[in-house]
């Protein structure tokens, strides 16, 4: 009962995350925040829904390695379904293609957020209202990256070299089509659908890891965090296909810089005191790799090769390595 409940909670994410997409292109037509910021700041926080409840739940229920696992396993398996996409797309390699400063600036803000919690575990185990101080820093920093991502887009100082192989960012809402309302109401409805989704994901995953022998971490670092995932890969794979290709990277850059805050909704979850001190090694070692696998796309949409080995960019290549070397980490600690 677990495994089906477990199955058809996957399909559920799978399907709203498709139908997600396309409302995410519409809006951010309408709204004219654009493919790539839109795709970071609704697209990328509503998927990301379902995972973000199941850390907190994780958390409150004691369950540390479930939440820590799961917020960072998503976000290695996020980063890594856009080296699935650069192969997917074959006109030129993704990172050429998907130009916009605005990508490159969300990839950097990732990289800082991912550093905080990794500071956290260095500093005293201090605690506020049950909540480290760190927890604060890390949702002031993604607005305020957030705030000044969007003044970017708004008055650029660097843009990028348009070629023959980059897909320009164009409205394509035709006229006379749902209105804004009818839009937002549909994305609210497949979003409570993620969160419903993510709860049943949780609760049956931990009576599969219980049958099944798996330790937690395993269970939260490379099942749940795949499997919550689904959506980013199903919206990832549907943008490309739809030449969205901005809000393709946007949407799992600027998800995966939401999914960060992952850790901090599971520090004010978590009630025996700081989630961060209950890191281990082999979670401040996946950080390490995942910063380390942004770094390299952050390279690959500054370099901008246009071709590379079976047409999937050095950078790609790179980043796929690192993130079967991150199994690794999570193997060893089991």
């Amino acid at each position: 009962m677990s495994l089906i409940i477990f199955l058809f909670s996957a399909l559920v994410v799978a399907v709203a995350g498709t139908r997600l997409t396309v409302l995410a292109d519409r809006l951010a037509d309408r709204t004219g925040f654009g493919e790539a910021l839109f795709g970071a700041v609704a697209l990328g926080a509503t998927t990301s829904i379902s995972g973000s409840v199941l850390s907190m739940v994780s958390a409150y229920d004691g369950l540390t390695d479930l939440a820590i696992g799961n917020a960072l396993g998503g976000i290695a398996a996020q980063t890594f379904f856009l080296v699935l996409a650069d192969a997917v797309y074959r006109k030129a390699n993704l990172e050429h293609a998907a130009a916009s400063t605005t990508n490159i600036m969300l990839a950097v803000l990732l990289i800082g957020l991912l550093s905080i919690p990794v500071i956290a575990v260095a500093l005293p185990e201090v605690t506020l209202l049950g909540i480290h101080p760190v927890t604060f820093v890390l949702f002031l920093t993604y607005l305020g990256g957030l705030q000044y991502t969007h003044q970017q887009k708004e008055q650029p100082m660097w843009v990028p070299r348009m070629t023959a192989a980059t897909v320009q960012d164009e409205a394509d809402e035709p006229q006379g089509g749902q209105t804004l309302g009818v839009l937002v109401a549909k994305f609210s409805v497949y979003a409570v659908l993620l969160v419903i989704s993510g709860i049943a994901i949780k609760e049956s995953g931990i009576a599969l890891a219980e049958s099944w022998g798996l330790s937690h971490l395993l269970l939260g670092t490379l099942l749940t965090a795949t499997v919550t995932s689904l959506p980013e890969l199903i919206t990832t794979f549907a943008a490309v296909r739809r030449g969205a290709l901005a809000l393709a990277v946007g949407g799992i850059v600027g998800g995966n810089t939401f999914d960060v805050l992952f850790l901090g909704f599971s520090d004010i979850a978590y009630r025996e005191g700081s989630i961060y001190h209950a890191m281990s090694t082999n979670h401040v070692s996946y950080i390490a790799i995942t910063i380390l696998m942004v770094a390299i796309l952050c390279l690959g949409l500054v370099r901008r090769e246009q071709k590379g080995p079976a047409n999937i960019g050095i950078e790609s290549i790179a980043v796929g390595i690192l993130y079967l070397f991150s199994f690794y980490f999570v193997l060893g600690g089991t």
